[in-house]
């Protein structure tokens, strides 16, 4: 009965940490055994500091010990139960567990006291009052998949041999049903996650339906991505805050190969340095305080997809090495988790620093820039690309208008000409804030186009804009005022009270954050 309600658990197990505990715990629970182990045939990774390393003839994989039960019967003290003593790797092919798993073959010691050739320690054997040992493959479709070991204090018999082969039978068969579980999960939660950040980039993307502008430099950005994105080379994106970054990366990935996957974002900058690789690699549940679910991660959610590095010049010095490390070999883990996993993401990364300056000045290494730095895009500043504010301007002006059901408006040319000729240091950014503010502010029947100054708002009065069917009105100082007032709250809530930052509200009105902080606190708005 101990065997059949076994294997019916075994078949019920859907993750195989929990399998490999359940079959070692309920083999100990036999009278005649002293010792259950397996091992797992997995990727190497304590080559430099494993004791057989002289001993191992292939560093791409061994024997990992996963699970272990018993108990010393002279040494209270011993835990057998523990999976990092000695025996925690096997070379492929040496020892005996080895030989198991290189051979596909059983090794049996029916009784050591007559026969202990297999046996690395017979005097510990000995001490212990072991007399026995069998190991069997575990076989899934020809391709073995590890080793389930046994020692017992009493001889080997037949009898026990056939009921070792049928949990091991068993056991290869509950393993790869597991793994299966474990990677439909994966994607699953992979689909999750991607539908997340898709519907995340839906609810952003509003700015840019394409690129909009006539100028040369434009086109030759156009150019450029045409002929890189439907590679896989990893681009570098260099150019000032505001200037169509993230357009471009969006560009590149709609015209590659995997549009159809998910483009995900990431904001170098405002990530804590504590939760880097939490946030990049993932992390599975109890990796650290809080940690109360597994994580995807940023590159698990990105896989055959693109993965967007904006501000990549942000990231410290010291972490920069975890990126590279992913980026060189493809692979990674999540934050307590020994299991490696793969990645195919194709990488964009973007920054508002000269990277070149910053390798030299020794913020940023050089191993990672030349590997970021495969194919280079500058975009340059609005002040550089003069002809495109006027078609910029417009198509602004008309979503806004469109958003906020007001009727066509348009520019007068004095207008017009303020802003070409007007510096732009706040780039496109700057230009659809101010834009918009032009659109609220035609609400009450004033055309005023306000231009960020020195010291905040300048507002500037220009020949009114010629709206459709609509005459000229004047507003008194108090209804600007409280049109100001209201414009100020409505930024606020938009930015969920946030006032710093490129996310904050002084950034959506065009203004020095400690000049809308004086505003604020000067006209009472709370």
């Amino acid at each position: 009965m101990k065997i059949q309600s076994l294997l019916l658990e075994m078949g019920e197990q859907r993750a195989t940490d929990k399998l490999f505990d359940l079959i070692a715990n309920r083999l100990f629970q036999f009278d005649e055994v002293s010792l259950v182990r397996i091992w797992l045939i997995r990727k190497g990774d304590t080559c430099s500091d494993c004791r057989l390393a002289e001993e191992c003839t292939n560093n791409e994989k061994c024997l990992h010990l996963v699970a272990s039960a018993g108990s010393s019967s002279c040494d209270p003290t011993a835990d057998w139960n523990r999976l990092d003593g000695r025996f925690s790797r096997f070379p492929m092919g040496g020892h005996k567990v080895g030989y198991i798993a290189a051979s596909g073959k059983p090794v049996v010691v029916e009784y050591i006291p007559e026969d202990s050739t297999w046996i690395a320690d017979p005097d510990w054997a000995k001490r212990e009052g072991i007399n026995g040992f069998a190991g069997q493959p575990l076989l899934f479709h020809d391709e073995v998949l590890g080793v389930l070991a046994i020692f017992t204090s009493t001889r080997v018999t037949q009898a026990t041999l056939d009921i070792l082969n049928i949990i091991a039978n068993h056991a290869a068969n509950a393993l790869a049903n597991a793994r299966a579980f474990e990677r439909i999960k994966e994607l699953t939660q992979q689909l999750e996650a991607e539908n997340t950040y898709l519907r995340e980039e839906l609810q952003d993307v509003m700015c840019y339906g394409e690129f909009i502008g006539r100028s040369a430099a434009l086109e030759r950005i156009v150019k450029q991505i045409d002929l890189v994105a439907p590679t896989d080379a990893n681009v570098l994106i260099q150019g000032e805050s505001g200037t169509g970054k993230e357009l471009v990366a969006r560009e590149l990935h709609q015209r590659s190969e995997r549009r159809s996957k998910p483009l995900v974002k990431v904001n170098c900058a405002s990530i804590p340095k504590e939760l880097f690789a939490s946030e990049f690699f993932g992390h599975v549940r109890g990796a650290f305080t809080g940690a109360h679910a597994n994580r995807e991660g940023k590159f698990g959610a990105a896989n055959h997809g693109t993965l967007f590095l904006d501000e990549v010049g942000e990231i410290p010095l010291g972490l920069q090495a975890q990126l590279l490390r992913v980026l060189q070999e493809g692979e990674y883990e999540r934050v307590g988790e020994e299991n490696v996993r793969k990645v195919n993401a194709r990488i964009i990364a973007a920054s508002n620093r000269d990277l070149q300056k910053e390798v030299e000045a020794g913020r940023f290494r050089e191993d990672l820039y030349f590997r970021l730095n495969v194919f280079p895009i500058t975009v340059p500043p609005l002040r550089e690309r003069k002809e495109d504010v006027v078609p910029l301007a417009n198509h602004f002006l008309k979503r806004s208008l469109t958003a906020m059901n007001r009727p066509p408006l348009q520019f007068s040319s004095q207008q017009i000409a303020k802003l070409v000729d007007y510096d732009w240091p706040g780039n496109i950014r700057e230009l659809q804030n101010i834009i918009e503010r032009f659109a609220i502010f035609s609400s009450a029947g004033t055309t005023q186009l306000e231009l960020t100054g020195e010291g905040g708002l300048n507002a500037e009065s220009y020949p009114a804009a010629r709206p459709s069917g609509c005459g000229e009105s004047i507003m008194t100082e108090d209804e600007m005022i409280q049109l100001q007032i209201r414009n100020i709250r409505q930024a606020l809530r938009r930015c969920n009270g946030k006032i710093y930052g490129e996310d904050g509200a002084a950034a959506l009105l065009g203004l020095k954050p400690t000049t809308l902080a004086t505003r604020i606190k000067k006209m009472n708005i709370r």
